[in-house]
């Protein structure tokens, strides 16, 4: 396969602050001759509680910044964006846009027990019913559960990733379905990769978890390869880090979900 003069280029990656970090983390991991753009909306977060219609506004309006960054592929690192906006957006923009979703099934087609399966996400990704619709039809006879942990989210970025106060609201959230013996659970936000020892122990050893962070790289991955866009290049590629809200702040919650520093990041005001 010839490869693309664009296979150079940086892939792009936004979401609506913190957590699509974890998917970069996983990017950079699986592909570290690929370069990253990154840009949090973190001015505007969450896009949990918004409408479909800003939701799809903000995430028109992240796309274009990053297509103006002159990125090979844009990755909505997202589930709450990925929901609304990303097919609107693979019409609107001339390069391909991956959102969170269609990783996390190809994953979840890929597993082994498929009779049970749960779904960990926001408010508006839940209400979507892009996970529950999309099951139903690739795999009728699962059994699928959709839970709303909308307190996921802060608790990881106030710091708690475990403790009491991680099983309390585990427990609020999770109590009615610990006995219900789930094979497979697809972690429907980006903070929650955070959580996940937690999650795992709390509704059962066994249960298979789907990263969105590990499942969005491989599928990223495999997209490159099969449209001769993987980098040529033979060095670690440059990652270049945006936010729409205060730099230092984002340099330090940042930290904690990329598992390392930031070195630089940039403000920018988006229209």
């Amino acid at each position: 396969m010839v490869e693309s003069p664009n296979c150079d280029l940086p892939i792009g990656v936004f979401d609506s602050g913190f957590g699509g970090l974890t998917v970069m983390k996983q990017l950079a991991k699986l592909l570290p001759y690929e370069s990253i753009v990154y840009l949090g909306d973190s001015a505007r977060l969450p896009y949990g509680n918004k409408s479909p219609e800003v939701i799809q506004s903000y995430s028109s309006e992240c796309c274009q910044f990053l297509y103006e960054q002159n990125v090979k592929l844009i990755v909505i690192a997202c589930h709450t964006a990925s929901s609304y906006a990303c097919f609107k957006l693979n019409e609107k923009l001339n390069i391909p846009v991956i959102g969170m979703i269609d990783p996390c099934l190809s994953d979840f087609l890929s597993s082994k027990d498929k009779s049970k399966i749960l779904i960990l996400a926001t408010q508006a990704t839940i209400d979507s019913q892009v996970y529950q619709k999309a099951i139903q039809q690739l795999s009728p006879s699962t059994e699928c559960l959709a839970v709303p942990c909308p307190l996921f989210a802060p608790l990881v970025e106030e710091g708690f990733t475990t403790g009491p106060i991680v099983q309390e609201v585990m427990n609020f959230y999770l109590k009615p379905i610990k006995n219900l013996n789930m094979n497979t659970a697809i972690l429907g936000c980006t903070h929650y990769p955070l959580l996940k020892p937690e999650i795992k122990n709390y509704l059962n050893p066994n249960c298979e978890i789907i990263d969105p962070g590990v499942s969005c790289a491989k599928y990223v991955r495999d997209f490159l390869k099969n449209n001769a866009l993987i980098s040529t290049q033979k060095k670690t590629g440059n990652h270049f880090f945006y936010t729409t809200d205060d730099p230092e702040k984002f340099k330090l919650l940042g930290a904690r979900f990329l598992g390392s520093c930031i070195p630089e990041i940039k403000k920018v005001w988006l229209k």
